[in-house]
């Protein structure tokens, strides 16, 4: 596998799958998700079937570290913006998602494997941050009950 094949794979992911995202965090979440939780190796079909699943599972490990890193650089404020912009473009309960964000502690499994433990401490205050800004801001109802952390 040589580094042109990844970059060419990178470009694809970016313009096929990722650009038509409404956000960062949006990015994110997809990158997140094609990443297998116990092995921690990445996989997408169409990415695969185009290049090779190493080729894509590096470009995937790739595109997670650099969107991460876009989205962790950002001060407070901003990522309040992507909180709403993401949740404003999902069709689901906005403020469940919330209550169970910051219940489970979802955001965690954003973090890329090896990301720089200050990084990941300064990220994980941030978001935690931005959820009760978020969460503040919106009107409350009933939501079902989700695990609460420790």
């Amino acid at each position: 596998m040589s580094e042109a094949q990844v970059e060419k794979a990178v470009r694809d992911l970016e313009r096929h799958t990722l650009g038509g995202m409404p956000g960062t965090l949006a990015k994110l979440v997809y990158l997140s998700s094609t990443r297998d939780y116990n092995t921690g190796q990445y996989h997408h079909e169409g990415l695969a079937l185009t290049h090779t699943p190493e080729v894509a599972e590096s470009a995937l490990r790739r595109c997670h570290g650099s969107v991460f890193r876009c989205i962790a650089g950002e001060g407070l404020e901003a990522l309040v913006e992507e909180i709403r912009a993401y949740l404003a473009a999902t069709e689901e309960d906005q403020n469940l998602i919330l209550k169970t964000w910051r219940g489970l502690e979802i955001y965690r499994i954003l973090i890329p494997a090896g990301c720089d433990s200050h990084v990941r401490d300064l990220f994980i205050s941030n978001f935690s941050s931005a959820l009760a800004v978020v969460r503040s801001t919106m009107p409350q109802h009933d939501s079902p009950d989700v695990l609460q952390p420790r």
